[in-house]
């Protein structure tokens, strides 16, 4: 569902992404694994064209899209959720919801939509009405998982969706990603919380200093600790 090609990136000189490939089958979890500053945030930023400057060749379904705007990339079916989830302050769970589809060149009824997805998501259809801003910072991920799972992307980026979240919710969220995984969703995840990602990933690969430098099953890996403590540990 999404393959990459040597895929490099740069902020200004700085050379961050060092020719690294790597693919996501439909229906699979695969998790990028790595310290802080590996590279895994600048590949889904990469990915999504929020980098001025790359090289290389990605697709989605086949289509090449590393040369398209975000938009166009939106358009074919890649959903980001970023780190800063960007919820909007002032608008409601509801309208930050229907901000995921009001892009969409062909949608059906909003409404019903919005419904739909708020099913799978039972904390924030309670709070449809309230200020996206003034939920906690759990529910706000939820939004902002929600806000892109409502266009029914192909393939959705999720940066640290755990980051800053208190423990009881991090596991619901896990739940919700392995739910997600069963319904056949496709996810590229970046977590910092190794042993929760690959408990519901597929695969992962590990990055370090921009290169893609051990990859395997995730069964593998979570029980592979030297690999882990060589890699990703603080």
């Amino acid at each position: 569902m999404l393959r990459v090609e040597n895929l490099n990136a740069w902020y200004d000189r700085s050379h961050v992404l060092q020719g690294i490939s790597l693919e996501v089958k439909k229906g699979e979890i695969v998790t990028l694994m790595g310290r802080n500053g590996a590279g895994k945030t600048t590949t889904l930023r990469s990915l999504m064209g929020l980098l001025p400057k790359k090289e290389g060749k990605a697709f989605i379904d086949g289509v090449s899209f590393l040369n398209l705007a975000s938009h166009e990339r939106y358009h074919l079916g890649l959903a980001y959720v970023p780190e800063d989830r960007r919820i909007v302050p002032g608008l409601t769970v509801k309208e930050n919801l229907e901000l995921g589809v009001i892009a969409q060149k062909s949608r059906g009824d909003m409404g019903v939509m919005v419904d739909e997805i708020a099913e799978t998501f039972p904390r924030l259809k309670e709070r449809l009405q309230q200020d996206g801003a003034s939920l906690s910072g759990g529910e706000q991920q939820m939004l902002a998982i929600a806000r892109a799972l409502i266009a029914k992307p192909k393939v959705i980026l999720l940066d640290e969706p755990s980051e800053g979240i208190m423990p009881v919710l991090v596991d619901e969220m896990f739940e919700l990603f392995a739910k997600l995984k069963d319904d056949g969703i496709t996810i590229l995840l970046v977590e910092q919380n190794v042993q929760q990602a690959l408990k519901i990933s597929d695969r992962a690969y590990i990055l370090d200093q921009g290169e893609i430098v051990f990859e395997d099953t995730a069964q593998n890996l979570l029980s592979n600790d030297e690999i882990q403590q060589k890699y990703c540990a603080v």
